[in-house]
């Protein structure tokens, strides 16, 4: 298993800059977006958030435009943890059943406002720039440093900028799906296998900060009959991307061939991997604690229904996670210690 990193599409992302600006557009990057925020997250309204799962401490839900959309769903979710930005911040990703591609919500904790970014690949078609999106499932997202890394499932996972966050003028000759702000991608990592083995599936990832430096967790989701792999790639301690051999290839170390089915997303803390999986949109999700080489204890009925990625906090000790089903989606934060005990 290994990955290759593609060109950066510079050009690409200048030229679209350029015809953005023409109608009222601009580079905004990750401070002009969190400066402008058009939509309101709430608190739960339920008695507790732990009658949303045994291990949920607090809840948020989004507008209900958002919140009830059928077009839409929520997978991945990170945080602003060492990445230049003074707040604290989640992203989450989400995939349209509809063909419009895949977005980054970016979420303001303390003011609970966020906004919704498409992500698109820029063009450049005989030296007309645009655009188009990009369809892929986003069942994971990673922010690190500079960079928001997009799980796209068998074809590796797609690389931007969070200073490339571009505004779209009103006039813009663009489709966007009534998004007025995009995020072009930068470049991808490309997954290929040697012969005989399966590729690798980005079905989510995660930063694992207990090594040094910290390193690229990647897990399948998969059914009985399928690999349900978990891969890890070193990160470079200067670029903070990954590090490659002489030839320029990033290679993994498997920490597991068989890991559980039908995992949805993983955090890893000082050894320990937190994994979430679900039974469907009318059962509570389970949390399982534990090591793929030693096994796992399961916290039954831990989360809400169909919970997706998970992402660790080291400041609050908080395993943030988020669920996908139109009418029961949560993003919510779990105490780690309860896990710990349960």
């Amino acid at each position: 298993m290994r990955l290759s990193r593609t060109e950066e599409n510079t050009a690409e992302i200048e030229a679209l800059t350029g015809l953005l600006s023409e109608t009222g557009g601009a580079r905004v990057g990750a401070r002009g977006l969190l400066a402008d925020l058009d939509r309101r997250m709430r608190r739960s309204r339920v008695p507790h958030p732990r009658l949303l799962g045994l291990a949920v401490d607090r809840a948020l839900t989004w507008e209900a435009r958002d919140r009830r959309d059928h077009r839409w769903y929520p997978q991945g979710i990170s945080t602003s943890v060492r990445t230049g930005i003074d707040r604290d911040v989640l992203v989450t990703s989400w995939y349209s059943k509809h063909g419009e591609g895949s977005r980054l919500s970016f979420i303001d904790l303390a003011t609970r406002r966020y906004r919704h970014v498409l992500l698109v690949e820029p063009t450049l078609d005989e030296g007309r720039p645009g655009l188009r999106p990009v369809k892929v499932h986003a069942g994971g997202v990673v922010w690190h440093g500079p960079y928001v890394h997009v799980a796209a499932t068998g074809r590796g996972f797609l690389t931007c900028r969070v200073d490339d966050v571009l505004r779209v003028g009103a006039d813009a000759r663009v489709e966007t799906y009534g998004h007025d702000h995009v995020l072009p991608v930068r470049f991808a990592y490309r997954a290929a296998a040697e012969e005989g083995v399966e590729r690798l599936r980005f079905s989510f990832m995660t930063l694992d900060r207990s090594t040094d430096p910290p390193a690229l967790v990647v897990g399948e989701y998969g059914n009985s009959k399928q690999t349900r792999r978990f891969a890890r790639f070193p990160t470079d301690p200067e670029t903070g991307l990954l590090a490659a051999e002489e030839d320029g290839v990033s290679r993994p170390a498997l920490d597991a061939e068989e890991a559980l089915a039908r995992m949805q997303g993983a955090a890893v803390v000082d050894g320990t991997y937190y994994v979430t999986s679900s039974h469907g949109r009318a059962t509570y999700g389970h949390v399982h604690v534990g090591h793929p080489s030693s096994g796992f204890r399961t916290q039954r009925w831990a989360t809400p229904p169909g919970p997706e990625d998970l992402v660790y906090w080291p400041a609050t000790d908080l395993l943030w996670s988020l669920s996908e089903h139109p009418r029961r989606r949560w993003v919510f934060g779990m105490r780690r210690s309860r896990l710990q005990r349960g």
